[in-house]
């Protein structure tokens, strides 16, 4: 079942210049991604930041796919990996 990612994520001019974050926080996408890229949990994200939840951690997820698969994505010469 796929989550409906707009229930959780959006944007406004006036908070964070735009950047698409989750209803009732100032956290932005980009934030939450990177820190799953840097190596965070699931359950260290929700310690961390009480008023997220589980589901509104999968939402920043299906927003990220949905926005990779309308985009324009660069190829990574194998060299530079």
């Amino acid at each position: 079942m796929d989550i409906d990612w707009r229930r959780y994520i959006y944007s406004d001019p006036e908070i964070l210049l735009g950047k698409p974050i989750i209803k009732g926080t100032r956290l932005s996408v980009d934030f939450i991604l990177g820190l799953f890229a840097e190596g965070w949990t699931e359950q260290q994200v929700l310690d961390n930041y009480p008023t997220l939840t589980a589901e509104a951690l999968r939402a920043v997820f299906a927003f990220a796919k949905d926005c990779m698969q309308e985009e324009f994505l660069y190829t990574i010469p194998p060299e530079a990996v």
